[in-house]
């Protein structure tokens, strides 16, 4: 047998591999050239771990006449919310039991015959809890008669804390205060008592006091008579004693209730209420109950439909159906006339030029080729003076990011490559700024380049979050906001100023973890109506594992290649998860999660926001343009949000009649998308009419 050992050190990160839709992706060493290898072995053969440890599985091959080979060229992934994957090394991120699959990697791709593949069974565990800290949710006193709410953090020795811990409530003093299973606590009587929570034997203690309760009145203020839906509205609660005195700290609950419209049955939830700040998802007769101790006092109101639809016209079409389109930007060239450069996967490093002056007649005007397997992201400079192009799976593994020229906008060229400071790995991703470029690197961290001179891109800092792993960065104003996978949402001071950062020396300012552990897209954005600032993030969950409609072809990865007629084969659409999160991030220094973008059944991907309407890719589930004006609380979804949505089905595109879109960009009141599927579109949002005065 002759043995070529192909040494790989390639990790590609948040990538869709054949044979592959479950996360991670690490490419281990060597591949053999005959005696063809059959079966697959681990060591160890099963792994059992706590949250936060690392392990180092070994991946062997047998080929059909029994020969062992050490490093066959495998794919090594797993869950991306519950474990890590970096070149054989496995980390726990999330309690549960998984499995981690190894797919050799044969000559011919995925479409080579039945892939040889191996399960390794992975128990996560908690790490043992060192202490308990409990704490109220509120600055509220209690007074006897009402309630409030204790939150309990059981931290591991690190200072990690316990996802959704088992807590055990008890109060010392039953007579005093009492308290429900949830961390609910309700006075009873004046005096002090101490509240116990325990998870895992370990026990935290906080002392709650009653002062004795003097309210006489409580009276509602603030509210509207008339909202729609999706308007978030703000009331307060008065308490005042028999003298009329305004007593201060009084908890307050708050609850409401719906009436329908003639002709409509009641939904499971009309409305919903965090704190006193209301949104109703559907119109009808709302009333809104404030409750302190005996006290109780109410207020209604009507909620009508937003009624915010709008005639989606589409213009044109770059029709593009031998590679899969990726990331693209529109702009205006220094000639005047308009430009979109759109990048490709498999496209043999290709990227392309259209002329989109006339959006009904877009025109390929060049083709730009590089060392690489695929294009993921084109952006250009504000100025229009340069563009960046990233590269992944350069035939010398020294991929970077590319700068181009556009003093010919029609027909760029290459102004320089940069492909160290990490840069080799694979840049998914970059952010021009006029005097800036923000790349990413390996997944790992952004690099910041001086792009002064073109020609002579010049390091000047990077950015690597602590055990964190990097898929996109936005900047503005001098923040960088980064989509960080597990760790959520990461800002940087790269340049604003007030926490002493600058591109030579960037400083962190705050992050916030989201729930699905798959923040993939980010784009920060200050509220034309409200001036609020907030910042869209993305997941992108590459499987719909786990739920009902799983969808066609998992695991196989064939959707990445177009339909075969010879063998039937490949053209299977992709099925993703995921939603958009909204951060109201006012306080740069505490990020809050206050609402979300989520339509069942399908996976976000790029983002833009513009004039209060949120352009949003969401794979599957088309171009969807939203209403975020005013202030955003709960699910844009299901609030009547929605302008318009289009799904590009192409009878022959790169795999027929499957939607994908992958970015979308107002551009001159035109809406431009890219399709993974069928290329460049061209829209217009159709002004609604309005009757004659």
């Amino acid at each position: 047998m002759t043995r070529k050992a192909k040494l790989r050190g390639l990790l590609i990160v948040g990538g869709i591999v054949a044979g592959s839709t479950l996360g991670d992706v690490a490419v281990l060493e060597a591949q053999t050239e005959d005696d063809p290898i059959v079966r697959l072995w681990a060591s160890p053969t099963e792994l059992s771990m706590r949250v936060g440890d690392e392990a180092r599985v070994i991946i062997a091959g047998y080929t059909r006449s029994g020969a062992r080979v050490e490093d066959p060229v495998v794919r090594l992934v797993g869950p991306r919310s519950a474990m890590r994957v970096r070149q054989g090394v496995i980390t726990a991120l999330e309690a549960g039991d998984y499995e981690l699959i190894a797919t050799l990697v044969q000559e011919g791709g995925a479409s080579a015959g039945e892939p040889v593949t191996l399960r390794v069974p992975v128990s996560i565990g908690w790490p043992t809890v060192a202490r308990v800290v409990v704490s109220p949710t509120t600055d509220d006193r209690l007074f006897a008669g009402t309630s409030m709410r204790l939150r309990a953090r059981a931290e591991h020795a690190d200072g990690s804390a316990r996802r959704d811990p088992d807590v055990a409530w008890e109060s010392g003093s039953p007579e005093i205060a009492t308290i429900d299973r949830f961390g609910r606590v309700t006075a009873v009587a004046p005096g002090t008592a101490t509240i116990t929570a325990t998870v895992d034997g370990v026990s935290g203690a906080f002392t709650v006091r009653a002062d004795p309760f003097t309210g006489a009145s409580i009276e509602i203020t603030g509210g509207v008579s008339r909202a729609r839906t999706g308007d978030v509205i703000d009331f307060g609660a008065e308490v005042r004693d028999p003298g009329g005195e305004l007593l201060n700290g009084v908890p307050v609950e708050w609850s409401h209730a719906w009436e329908e419209p003639e002709g409509i049955l009641a939904p499971p939830a009309p409305a919903q209420m965090h704190g006193s700040r209301f949104v109703a998802d559907v119109p009808g007769i709302y009333t809104v109950i404030a409750d302190a101790g005996p006290l109780s006092a109410r207020t209604s109101f009507r909620v009508v439909e937003r009624d915010v639809v709008q005639k989606l016209e589409i213009h044109g079409q770059g029709r593009e159906q031998r590679v899969r389109t990726t990331d693209f930007w529109v702009f205006e060239g220094r000639d005047g006339r308009d430009y979109a450069l759109t990048g490709a996967k498999r496209s043999d490093g290709f990227g392309f030029v259209w002329d989109v002056t006339e959006p009904g007649n877009i025109v390929k005007t060049d083709s730009i080729q590089v060392d690489a397997r695929s294009v993921n992201d084109m952006k250009v400079s504000p100025d229009a003076r340069y563009a960046t192009m990233t590269r992944e799976g350069a035939s010398n593994r020294r991929n970077g990011v590319v700068i181009l020229d556009l003093a010919d906008p029609a027909h760029p060229v290459i102004a320089a490559e940069v492909t160290d400071y990490g840069l080799t790995g694979g840049v998914h991703n970059a952010f021009p700024t006029d005097e800036y470029v923000f790349a990413l690197a390996g997944g790992d961290k952004y690099v910041i380049l001086d792009v002064a001179d073109i020609y002579n891109p010049r390091y000047v800092g990077e950015y690597n979050h602590p055990n964190s792993r990097l898929h996109d960065v936005w900047v503005l104003d001098g923040l960088a906001y980064s989509a960080e996978w597990e760790n959520g949402l990461v800002v940087v001071d790269v340049g604003d100023g007030r926490w002493g950062g600058s591109p030579e020396n960037p400083v962190f300012v705050s992050s916030l973890p989201v729930p699905t552990g798959g923040t993939h897209a980010v784009f920060p954005y200050v509220s034309e109506s409200t001036g609020k600032h907030y910042v869209f993030i993305g997941d992108e969950i590459m499987s719909r594992r786990g739920l009902a409609w799983e969808g066609p072809g998992q695991g196989r990865g064939s959707y990445q290649l177009p339909y075969d007629p010879e063998t039937g084969m490949n053209g299977i659409p992709l099925a993703t998860q995921g939603y958009i999160q909204i951060i109201d991030l006012s306080d740069p220094e505490a990020p809050e999660m206050v609402a979300r973008y989520e339509v069942p059944e399908y996976g976000t991907h790029n983002i833009w926001v513009e004039d209060d309407i949120l352009y949003q890719a969401y794979y599957e589930g088309g171009v969807r343009m939203v209403d975020v004006s005013g202030e955003l609380m709960g699910n844009l979804y299901t609030q009547g949000r929605e302008i318009a949505v289009f799904k590009a089905y192409d009878p022959i595109g790169y795999v027929p009649n499957s939607p994908m879109a992958w970015s979308a960009m107002p551009f001159k009141g035109r809406i431009f998308f890219s399709d993974t599927n069928s290329g460049l579109w061209s829209a217009r949002l159709v002004p609604r009419s309005r009757p004659v005065s």
